[in-house]
């Protein structure tokens, strides 16, 4: 083979794997894949950038797929050292649409209402504990 065959066979594999890096980064699973009906009512973040960031959700489900709501959970965001919780809820029961931070995440006449929790705590555990739950 010649010197500039070479060049061009380097070339190909080169732009093959450009196109399948990027074919892959856009084509990552996410929560709109998953079978659920999911959705979010209500999102808290704290405003503390610098030390342990706390995110509270209030989601909407179709029905209880417990792998479902736990993929569901594993999606969201998380930083190291911070919480994150997501409170799931069934769709067309009455669910908060404000959720704060403290020992009661949300209105406490939503409780009933509330399927499962999914925590994943500042060093990375995680659960998912389905009603009745503290």
């Amino acid at each position: 083979m010649s010197g500039k065959n070479v060049k061009y066979v380097l070339i190909a594999v080169f732009a093959v794997l450009m196109v399948w890096f990027v074919k892959d980064a856009f084509t990552q699973p996410g929560v709109q894949d998953l079978s659920g009906g999911f959705e979010e009512v209500a999102m808290y973040r704290n405003e503390n950038n610098t030390g342990p960031i706390q995110r509270i959700y209030a989601v909407t489900v179709a029905d209880t797929l417990w792998d479902q709501m736990q993929q569901y959970g594993d999606f969201m965001p998380h930083t190291k050292y911070g919480t994150t919780q997501v409170y799931f809820f069934l769709q067309g029961q009455p669910a908060p649409t404000a959720v704060s931070p403290g020992e009661q995440n949300f209105d406490a006449q939503f409780q009933p209402n509330c399927l499962a929790k999914y925590e994943k705590d500042a060093m990375g555990q995680v659960s998912l504990v389905k009603r009745p739950f503290r």
